[in-house]
């Protein structure tokens, strides 16, 4: 019973290092989102970057080497799928769940612990999912 303990929990692991998520470290989302093209400390104390990885660009800001605010979008700024959405909001879920909460035209979704909302709605143009911490004291804004 151990052994079968110890392999899921392996497993659970294994499947869970390749995302990075919402609180996570600066170390642990460079390690999962690749290649630096910008990096900017604001006067609020935070650090924004914007990675590249694969036909992904990801916009994080970091309060206290923390990611508090991540946004996903397509390199060529076409629209994410359906799947791609889903699978990006799990990744942010923290043992939750997400349901829509559509207000207006915009997609808005609320995490059932209350402690993340995200969004889908263009920015700068761009499609874009937001995801963004609530309960921190630097909220991160684009």
């Amino acid at each position: 019973m151990k052994v079968t303990f110890v392999l899921i929990l392996s497993v659970f692991a294994a499947a869970n290092s390749g995302w990075a998520r919402l609180g996570d470290s600066s170390d642990k989302i460079e390690d999962s989102y690749g290649a630096v093209m910008q990096r900017r400390l604001r006067n609020d104390g935070t650090v924004t970057v914007v990675y590249k990885k694969d036909r992904y660009l990801y916009f994080v800001t970091f309060a206290n080497d923390r990611s508090i605010l991540e946004t996903y979008s397509h390199v060529k700024g076409t629209d994410l799928s359906e799947r791609e959405i889903a699978r990006f909001l799990k990744a942010n879920a923290a043992g939750g769940t997400w349901r829509a909460d559509n207000i207006g035209t915009a997609r808005r979704f609320k995490r059932s612990d209350g402690h993340a909302e995200a969004t889908y709605a263009p920015v700068n143009g761009r499609p874009t999912l937001t995801v963004r911490e609530l309960h921190s004291d630097h909220r991160g804004d684009q």
